[in-house]
C-alpha cells in the first residue's frame, strides 16, 4: 500500500534503510570517540583541572549563576506569552489600524537579531538618559524576539482551527473578545504547545548571550572559571559542567509540558465519562418514566 506523499518501503528497502540507520550509527559513536580520546590526551580530564568544582565558594558561584538563568527565563517566558498573545490577537483584530500596527511591531522585532536588541538595550538606551540593568536588558531581549516568534505561532494556532467554533460562540451571542479569550487561544495553545515548548527552550538557551553585557549567567561563569589560570585553565570542564546543566534544564522544561498534556488529556477522559455516566442517568429516567426498562 503506498501514501500520496510516501511509499511504505518494501523488504529490500528495510534492509537498506537498516544498514545506513547502523553505518551512521557507527559514524556518530566513532566521532564521539574521537572527541573524548582528544579531550584525554590533552589532560582534559585531569584531576587538576576539576578541582575547581570542589571549592564552596565556586559550588555557591554555579548556584548564583544557575538561579540568574532562571531567573531570566522566567519573567522573560512570562513576558514572551503575554507579548505574544496580545499581538496574536492584534493581527487577527477585525480593524485595519490595529492589524497593521500589530504586523509592524511583529516583523520588526523578528527581523532584528536578539544580541542586536540585547546591545540596543544595554548600550544605546544609556546614551538617551535611560539606564538599565544587565538584566533587564536581557529579559527585553528575550521578550520582543521570542514574543514575537510566538504571537505569529499563536495566530497560526488560531487559524488552524475550525472556524464553525468561532461561529458558534457568535452565534451564542460572544463579542470577538470573548471568543479569542475563552474559546479560540485556550485551543490554540493546546494545540500549539510542541512548538510553544520548542520556542522556550531557545528562549532558555539564549540567555546565555547575557555574558556579553556581563550579566552574571551560566555562559559567563563558565568563561570566569574556565580562563583562571590557578586551576590550569579548565575551560573545557567548565565547558561540559555547564553544558550538561543546560540539557538538564531543557529535558526539565520538556518533561514538565509533556506532564501537563498527559494531565490534559486525563482530564479530558474524565470530563468524557462524566458527561456519559449523565447522559445514562437521563436514559434511564426517561425509561423508567415510560414503564421500560433499559
Amino acid at each position: 500500500m503506498s501514501n500520496v506523499l510516501f511509499d511504505i518501503p518494501g523488504p529490500r528497502a528495510r534492509v537498506r534503510h537498516r544498514v545506513l540507520a547502523g553505518v551512521g550509527a557507527l559514524v556518530l559513536l566513532a566521532v564521539i570517540a574521537y572527541i573524548i580520546w582528544r579531550f584525554y590526551d590533552s589532560n582534559q580530564f585531569a584531576g587538576r583541572k576539576w578541582d575547581w568544582i570542589q571549592y564552596k565558594v565556586i559550588q555557591e558561584d554555579l548556584a548564583s549563576a544557575v538561579l540568574a538563568t532562571l531567573q531570566a527565563f522566567a519573567l522573560g517566558a512570562v513576558l514572551a506569552l503575554a507579548f505574544g498573545a496580545v499581538f496574536a490577537a492584534g493581527r487577527l483584530s477585525d480593524h485595519k489600524p490595529i492589524r497593521w500596527v500589530a504586523a509592524f511591531v511583529v516583523e520588526l522585532f523578528r527581523a532584528i537579531p536578539l544580541l542586536v536588541l540585547i546591545f540596543l538595550f544595554y548600550y544605546g538606551l544609556p546614551t538617551a538618559g535611560v539606564k538599565m540593568s544587565p538584566y533587564m536588558a536581557v529579559v527585553l531581549g528575550l521578550m520582543l524576539y521570542n514574543g514575537s516568534v510566538l504571537a505569529e505561532v499563536f495566530r497560526a494556532g488560531i487559524n488552524a482551527l475550525p472556524k464553525g467554533q468561532s461561529e458558534a460562540a457568535y452565534a451564542l451571542g460572544m463579542r470577538k473578545t470573548q471568543v479569542m479569550v475563552m474559546i479560540l487561544l485556550p485551543q490554540a495553545l493546546r494545540s500549539m504547545m510542541p512548538t510553544i515548548i520548542s520556542q522556550l527552550v531557545v528562549l532558555l538557551k539564549d540567555t546565555a548571550l547575557g555574558f556579553l553585557i556581563t550579566y552574571e549567567e551560566l555562559l559567563r561563569f563558565a568563561q570566569r572559571i574556565g580562563g583562571d589560570g590557578q586551576f590550569g585553565r579548565p575551560f573545557v570542564p567548565t565547558a561540559l559542567v555547564v553544558a550538561a546543566i543546560y540539557i538538564g534544564l531543557c529535558l526539565l522544561l520538556t518533561w514538565l509540558a509533556t506532564y501537563l498534556q498527559k494531565r490534559e488529556r486525563r482530564s479530558k477522559k474524565h470530563i468524557a465519562l462524566d458527561d456519559g455516566g449523565e447522559k445514562a442517568k437521563q436514559i434511564v429516567l426517561v425509561g423508567d418514566a415510560g414503564g421500560g426498562g433499559v
